[in-house]
């Protein structure tokens, strides 16, 4: 079951409202879903082709833009969340990170513009990866970009690409730092750690050991979508992040507290990538002035949930 226990319940700013989520059946959709729900909205969704059908949600290819012009005509949204995309840094399929990621995103607002029914906000997950290595210890939206992998390329593409269309419609550009919780797949990085101890491990493999990221919950990041729906400062980009950042081995040790043992960590080199990001910290001052306070989950709170799940 979706935790939503960090929405405030007495908001329901999404009754009589049409919401689409565009990759509903992702890791962050149904959390979104709850949220958006439990606002009043009723919610819609897509899934990728051969997905087993559900009520209100679409089975469409993205990079169909017939039949994504299909489905947007059906469903007639108020608001639009845009989470569907290649998500995985390390997709060995580069061409199908740039088609699904640019392409697929384009064809999405082509058929929302085409739409007689206007949004009142289209949400873009975009990331925070387009900074890259960047220099300065705190990174705000007027940081350059300076994407180091083909995943970033991609979503830094598809944000330039979206320029193209804030003429017609309502976009937001959402640039998540790294966030977790449960549901994630294994082969992301702190689930990964999580599952080792839920195993009772006493190995773990892993890469750089001096990479730190700046995680939120996902939970605090669906309640962010939200809210930039409700708002719809348009035509911007927001860091979601929660400030500040936490290395590997501090994590490790979280997980070591939390379980009551100790892990011998390996680096297996197979794991370090050349071109990672070692640093990402993210600002969420433009988010909180456009959203006001933003409810940040400690990251023992987070990992805590996931080892008890």
């Amino acid at each position: 079951m979706v935790d939503v226990k960090h929405r405030d319940t007495q908001i329901r700013e999404g009754e009589g409202k049409r919401a689409l989520i565009t990759g509903l059946t992702g890791f962050t959709g149904p959390y979104l879903a709850a949220e958006l729900t439990a606002a009043g909205y009723r919610v819609f969704g897509t899934a990728v082709p051969g997905t087993a059908p559900a009520s209100d949600v679409f089975a469409v290819d993205l990079c169909d833009r017939t039949a994504v012009a299909a489905m947007v005509e059906q469903v007639q949204p108020d608001v639009v969340a845009h989470l569907a995309g290649i998500a995985y840094v390390a997709h060995a399929n580069v061409d199908l990170i740039y088609r699904v990621n640019v392409s697929g995103t384009r064809n999405l607002l082509e058929a929302l513009a085409a739409n007689a029914h206007r949004p009142s906000a289209v949400l873009l997950a975009s990331s925070a990866n387009i900074y890259g290595n960047a220099s300065v210890p705190v990174i705000d939206e007027h940081v350059t970009p300076a994407p180091a992998n083909d995943y970033a390329v991609s979503k830094l593409a598809m944000e330039y690409m979206a320029r193209l269309w804030m003429d017609r419609l309502p976009i937001i550009l959402a640039r998540p730092f790294n966030y977790t919780g449960i549901g994630q797949p294994d082969n992301i990085l702190l689930p990964k750690i999580v599952n080792h101890f839920r195993r009772g491990a006493r190995k773990i493999e892993l890469g750089n050991l001096e990479i730190a990221r700046d995680f939120s919950d996902v939970r605090s990041v669906v309640c962010s979508y939200r809210r930039l729906l409700a708002a719809a400062p348009t035509g911007t980009a927001f860091n979601i992040c929660s400030g500040r950042s936490t290395s590997l081995l501090d994590v490790i040790a979280m997980m070591e507290k939390i379980a009551g043992y100790r892990i011998d960590v390996c680096v297996n080199q197979a794991f370090v990538r050349a071109n990672d990001v070692l640093t990402l910290t993210g600002s969420h001052a433009a988010l909180e002035q456009a959203i006001g306070p933003i409810d940040i989950v400690p990251l023992s709170e987070t990992l805590r949930w996931m080892y008890s799940a």
